[in-house]
């Protein structure tokens, strides 16, 4: 990657880290194989991929990683069996009670991506008091998504700039930064990479709109097994990539004789 590269809409080419990604995304997959493979109940799998997410959280600064989004629960996840969806929201409990200390002295603002609409009462204020919580924090942004899908937050976005319209409290027209301004992950560094384990190599609905010139790798190791190691696999690998938005790079003029 070189300096003079072309930087997105809205980002100054001046503000392009080479040295790597600012924000990464995660889809945290291969859990239920995980636990298959070893003969164990999927829940097993979901809790040992806690354990990946929290030695993930620690290595990313340390690779110069300021955001990190993870895909924790989609939308489309409540079609899952009812006693392993049950395990899951088991697991947001765990995971808030024995972490939020721990991140909010790190420096770690919490933020959860998703429709808050459907969640269990008590998961929505758990959420609800974690942001709050954590909100002064400036070192690192973990954005978690849960009751997210990347179609659903396209919609959400456009009914929210139809809402300020019929309101009155606005009168601009919609373009691709009042769109932008409108979805879950409004404020958050451009996405430069998006990682996914297991083999898999597909978006599954994950960030679709921020997902338009990030970087993608695909790495061929269940989550439960992530860690530091395979994070900054990912981000060399990034590394290697070069980034031209749509455009290229102008190549120096030769000297003629």
């Amino acid at each position: 990657m070189t300096a003079d590269r072309v930087a997105p809409p809205g980002q100054r080419p001046e503000d392009l880290r080479s040295e790597g990604p600012r924000h990464v995304a995660i889809i945290m997959d291969g859990n239920g194989r995980w636990a298959k493979a070893r003969g164990l109940p999927r829940a097993l799998g979901h809790r040992e991929g806690v354990q990946a997410l929290k030695r993930t959280i620690q290595a990313a600064p340390d690779l110069g990683i300021r955001c990190l989004t993870v895909f924790g629960f989609s939308t489309e996840n409540w079609s899952r069996p009812e006693d392993e969806v049950s395990d899951l929201m088991g697991l947001v409990r765990t995971y808030v009670a024995s972490d939020l200390t721990r991140l909010e002295k790190a420096g770690v603002r919490l933020r959860i991506l998703g429709r808050r609409e459907g969640l269990p009462a008590d998961i929505a204020d758990i959420i609800d008091k974690a942001e709050a919580k954590t909100a002064h924090n400036e070192r690192f942004l973990l954005q978690v998504a849960f009751n997210y899908g990347g179609r659903a937050d396209l919609v959400d976005a456009a009914r929210r700039h139809m809402a300020r319209l019929a309101s009155g409290e606005t009168t601009e027209p919609l373009t691709e930064q009042t769109f932008e301004a409108g979805l879950a992950t409004a404020g958050s560094p451009p996405l430069d990479l998006i990682v996914r384990t297991s083999g898999e190599q597909r978006l599954s609905n994950f960030l679709l709109w921020e997902a338009a010139y990030a970087e993608l790798v695909f790495q061929d190791i269940l989550w439960p097994d992530y860690g530091p190691k395979a994070l900054a696999e990912a981000v060399a690998a990034y590394g290697r990539r070069e980034r031209r938005y749509g455009g290229r790079e102008v190549e120096p003029m030769r000297e003629t004789a």
